[in-house]
């Protein structure tokens, strides 16, 4: 005998979800202490339906990480196919900087979920999407040839060490000017 096929998501059940994420990522940017009653507050919808689609606050953090870091990777192509190189690379890297401001608060949670990271999917296309820009730089003659992404990725993970706050745009901001200066080809 053949099990049923599942059942297809509801509009609002979708609509409801998706609510949910883009309420949590703001909140927790803001504050890493937001509560689940809180979201489900802002989101507009009830508690049980929040716990319905999330069953626990990791849950919600490790979907919304996922999400998050998905956009990042995928702009990295669309800003390589559409700028020069090194302006690729630097508006990529703001974003990075914005993702770390959702990462601040949760990074704890999302290294647990990950393994420390051993087992995070997204590490390999985040390290792509690094080359990608790395090589379309190199190419063009204005980064350095031969940099490792992984590198890199080290020198970005201090952005999800910023705290939020009034400073901490303008703290990315120098700190990603230092990262890419060092990455420039110097004649």
């Amino acid at each position: 005998m053949n099990p049923l096929p599942p059942k297809p998501t509801r509009t609002d059940a979708r609509t409801n979800r998706a609510r949910i994420l883009a309420v949590a990522g703001e909140a927790l940017a803001a504050s890493a202490d937001v509560s689940m009653t809180s979201i489900a507050k802002q989101a507009g919808v009830g508690v049980g339906t929040l716990y319905r689609h999330f069953p626990t606050r990791e849950a919600l953090i490790v979907e919304l990480y996922h999400q998050e870091i998905q956009k990042v990777i995928d702009l990295a192509h669309t800003l390589a196919a559409s700028l020069p190189p090194l302006e690729a690379l630097r508006r990529w890297f703001d974003e990075v900087a914005r993702y770390g401001q959702l990462k601040y608060g949760v990074a704890e949670v999302i290294h647990a979920a990950t393994n420390g990271g051993l087992d995070d999917q997204n590490y390999e296309p985040f390290l792509g999407a690094i080359a990608v820009l790395l090589d379309a730089g190199a190419a063009e003659g204005s980064l350095k040839g031969g940099t490792d992404p992984e590198d890199v990725l080290l020198q970005l993970s201090v952005l999800w060490r910023i705290p939020p706050g009034a400073d901490s745009r303008k703290r990315s901001a120098r700190i990603l000017d230092l990262v890419v200066d060092g990455l420039r080809v110097r004649p």
